[in-house]
């Protein structure tokens, strides 16, 4: 029950015109003070002031958003008696221009937003934008993958290892590094991750039994193999019928100091090596392309191939 003075309060805002055509747009959207002033061409004091009263007597509520508020139509009594009362003025001259004056506000909106695409269009990929990350990315479409049984190798940073986890029923860490895969060990402790195993060993020799997984990822592990094919045979021997590979890897360079500096064997594969190294591996379904290229010199260009065991 609102009460007699209650009801008497929420009387006393209904009888403005403009505390009721500002009602009829917040009915409609939420919005800010800024929005009602270049609606209802009214200065910011007048605004903030009939706001405040329709807070007060609970027609409407207002939410925080860094350093603006929106306002909005309060639930309860108070908003069952304003809605009778708008239910009768719906069609007044005054809240079809008001109406009218929202829309040209959206337009303005939408407008706003295409010019400011349209302007960063050219260079939009050399922005730098909040939440576009491409370990977001992959986080993502990992969600999308069935709960399998992946083998990784050539672990590396572990990164991709751990989002692996974060949705496979099981994760095999392949490494010869024990270093690197204690690391790994200790990460998946701290993010509570009990579904990796650990597996210090060479790429090109798994000890692994046949048919055990059902994906296999080399990612930036062929150029540190010595034989990639032998390699490729082995995750073909874990994979179960109708498993799929995907590696990523370089593309074909020049960059002789990668052999020392990072131990490369291999400075890359063109597309149609690659494609071959998989198919003579006894996989179908092949396809390789070009995913990225580094933004800084010498502008490495990963290669992402995937392909299925018949």
């Amino acid at each position: 029950m609102i009460g007699l003075t209650g009801t008497a309060r929420l009387l006393k805002a209904l009888g403005d015109e403009t505390r009721m055509r500002i009602l009829n747009l917040l009915a409609q959207e939420e919005l800010s003070c800024t929005d009602l002033m270049e609606i209802l061409n009214l200065g910011q004091s007048r605004t903030s002031t009939h706001l405040a009263l329709l807070k007060e007597v609970g027609l409407v509520v207002d939410r925080r958003a860094g350093r603006r508020s929106f306002y909005s139509i309060a639930p309860g009594p108070a908003a069952g008696f304003w809605e009778r009362t708008h239910e009768e003025n719906k069609s007044t001259p005054e809240f079809q221009t008001d109406s009218a004056g929202l829309q040209a506000l959206r337009t303005r909106r939408k407008a706003e937003s295409r010019a400011y695409f349209d302007r960063v269009a050219a260079s939009f990929g050399d922005e730098l934008l909040p939440g576009r990350t491409w370990e977001g990315l992959a986080r993502a479409l990992l969600q999308l993958a069935p709960r399998a049984r992946f083998a990784d190798l050539g672990i590396g940073d572990g990164m991709l290892t751990l989002m692996l986890a974060e949705n496979a029923s099981l994760v095999t860490a392949v490494d010869i590094s024990p270093e690197m895969l204690t690391q790994l060990q200790a990460r998946a402790r701290s993010k509570g991750l009990d579904n990796i195993e650990l597996i210090e060993s060479d790429i090109e020799d798994l000890p692994l039994p046949d048919e055990s997984h059902d994906v296999v990822v080399a990612s930036q592990a062929l150029h540190h193999a010595a034989t990639p094919a032998r390699c490729l045979s082995e995750a073909h021997r874990i994979l179960i019928p109708g498993g799929r590979l995907l590696v990523m890897d370089l593309l074909a360079h020049n960059e002789e100091w990668v052999r020392d500096k990072l131990q490369h064997t291999q400075l890359g594969f063109t597309e149609n090596a690659l494609a071959e190294l998989i198919e003579s591996a006894g996989f179908e379904r092949v396809n390789v392309f070009r995913a990225a290229r580094d933004p800084q010199p010498p502008h490495f260009m990963t290669l992402v191939a995937t392909a299925t065991k018949a």
